[in-house]
């Protein structure tokens, strides 16, 4: 079990902390509670040391009775200076709720409390779990203060949308319900090494609209059910996962960053800007070949005519930006929804001319597999080898593509295994 740092700062839903620290010793965790001087507003000091059996530290000078040990642990004989242990030892450092002024001191290094001084301290797998106004959590400081996080390997657990602290407001800003904070730190807390401990994935995922009037677009069926299985296998072994979300209205993975785009060249700006940090790209989104080259504001009639003529332009091939802008060790993986007999062989080919580390093809003519649905049956074409996977669960396809990623990077020898 894993010793976790929950460090809870001044916001109304600190008393979401109380139960995020009880399911998780609930769950034979041993918990450390931080608390800056203003979640003492909300949440006394008695009820987490009651949840936890452990002292609650709140001031950089005050001494710490337990010495920096957690529950269970036998404390050290000398008196270490608290921030410093107590951060040494934890196996995941999770602040929940985080204000938009500690996620400001978090990523400008700031350390004028016992929270922010773990946190510079700690070098465990960190966690931040937003909690404010919607208004306040969408400005344009905020989301800068988050991806600088991001960028950093912290984990953010995205807050959800719904009725916040203030009386009528609504929007984006409520802290992640309890059970899916644990979750997010559950899988990045300590334990046994995982296989991909360390290393940052860029996930597309869905499909890109685009715009033919005020209220019509051209887009594609795509669910984006493949890519967040990807995401959420990649989380599990251990990476920090970004997933740019095309027009998807699927479940979120704790612990998994989402980054909303509409558009193609919405989601090239998106994945370009973040790639650079990234060391695998999936490609998993289906994105538009071309858009309407002069899209209305407002919106086409028929006005009794019998046909509609629209030019179209192509858009731009995101993922051979992303290669040639590729620096050493960055790995690309593109996905191909191909269409008929030809499929793999077409495949074969984009791998060659995009220049991809790897490509998942699956047939589009097959109504059982791929678009609007649970299951897909796919070929992972590397350089040196091939893998058929046969129809199953896109949990279970994801999974033997991080496999294959996973022998690409060791540089083991793809297996062979053509439909």
């Amino acid at each position: 079990m894993a010793r976790i740092l929950l460090g809870t700062s001044g916001g109304i839903s600190a008393y979401k902390a109380v139960e995020v620290a009880r399911l998780a010793v609930k769950a034979g965790h041993a918990v450390r509670v931080i608390q800056t001087e203003d979640s003492l507003r909300f949440v006394g000091r008695a009820t987490f040391e009651g949840i936890t059996g452990a002292p609650v530290l709140v001031d950089e000078f005050e001494r710490d009775p337990a010495r920096g040990a957690y529950p269970g642990e036998a404390p050290p004989d000398h008196d270490p200076i608290s921030h410093l242990e107590i951060a040494a030892r934890c196996d995941a450092f999770c602040v929940a709720p985080a204000t938009a002024n500690t996620i400001a001191k978090l990523a400008t290094g700031q350390s004028d409390n016992l929270l922010t001084a773990a946190y510079l301290a700690c070098a465990a797998p960190v966690l931040v779990a937003p909690a404010m106004n919607n208004r306040m959590y969408e400005h344009a400081a905020t989301q800068a203060n988050l991806e600088t996080l991001r960028a950093r390997g912290v984990h953010v657990v995205e807050p959800g949308t719904g009725q916040l602290a203030s009386r009528g407001e609504w929007g984006i800003g409520r802290l992640a319900e309890p059970a899916a904070i644990l979750q997010a730190i559950e899988m990045v807390a300590g334990g046994a090494p995982r296989p991909l401990d360390g290393m940052r994935v860029l996930v597309t995922a869905g499909g890109t609209r685009e715009p033919l009037d005020s209220v019509r677009f051209v887009g594609n069926r795509s669910s984006g059910r493949m890519g967040f299985a990807l995401a959420a296998e990649a989380a599990r072994r251990g990476a920090a996962v970004t997933v740019i979300a095309a027009n998807t209205a699927l479940d979120r993975t704790p612990g998994v960053s989402y980054v909303p785009v509409g558009t193609a060249a919405e989601l090239r700006d998106a994945t370009l800007c973040r790639f650079e940090q990234a060391d695998l790209l999936l490609m998993a989104a289906a994105v538009a070949d071309f858009r309407p080259e002069q899209p209305l504001d407002d919106k086409i009639t028929k006005d009794g005519r019998d046909s509609l003529s629209v030019d179209l332009v192509a858009t731009s091939d995101v993922l051979s930006e992303a290669a040639n802008a590729r620096r050493e060790g960055q790995v690309l993986v593109g996905f191909a929804a191909e269409h008929g007999p030809e499929a793999v062989s077409r495949a074969r080919d984009k791998l060659v001319r995009k220049h991809l580390d790897a490509i998942v093809v699956n047939d589009i003519s097959r109504p059982d597999i791929g678009f609007d649905s649970d299951q897909n049956e796919v070929v992972i074409i590397g350089r040196t080898g091939e893998l058929h996977v046969p129809r199953s669960s896109k949990e279970e396809v994801a999974a033997r593509v991080l496999d294959f990623v996973q022998e690409l990077r060791s540089g083991t020898p793809q297996r062979e295994g053509k439909p």
